[in-house]
C-alpha cells in the first residue's frame, strides 16, 4: 500500500504551489510526531530536498508526496484529502494505523 491523495487534495497542493511560483522539482513533505493522548501530529510543507536512500515517495494524481523511509510504515494506508466546506477549509489526514483522538486509556480518549 502507500500514501494516498485524493484528488481534491492534489488539486488544492497544486494551485497552492502555482501560487508560490514553487521550483519545478518541488515535492510535498508529510512528517509524523507523537502527539501523546490526542494522536499523531502531521506536517505537510514543500521540499526540493528528496534522498531515495532514505525517503519514500508517492504519486497521486501528478503531486509528488514524499516522507521518512522510518516513517512510511506508520503511514501506509494514510489518505490525504481536502475539505472545503462551511464548517471549515483545509487538509485532512486519515490514518487507519492509528485511532483519532489518541487512545489513552488514562484519559477517556476513545
Amino acid at each position: 500500500m502507500a500514501v494516498i491523495i485524493t484528488e481534491q487534495a492534489a488539486g488544492e497542493v497544486k494551485r497552492i504551489m502555482e501560487s508560490q511560483k514553487v521550483e519545478a522539482n518541488t515535492v510535498l513533505r508529510m512528517g509524523v510526531a507523537g502527539g501523546g493522548c490526542s494522536g499523531l501530529a502531521y506536517t505537510l510543507g514543500f521540499d526540493t530536498q528528496f534522498d531515495p536512500a532514505v525517503d519514500a515517495r508517492y504519486e497521486n494524481h501528478g503531486v509528488a508526496l514524499v516522507t521518512s523511509k522510518k516513517m512510511a510504515l506508520h503511514l501506509d494506508g494514510t489518505t490525504i484529502d481536502f475539505q472545503d466546506s462551511p464548517m471549515g477549509r483545509g487538509f485532512t489526514i486519515d490514518n487507519p494505523n492509528y485511532p483519532r483522538g489518541g487512545g489513552c486509556p488514562g484519559c477517556g480518549g476513545h
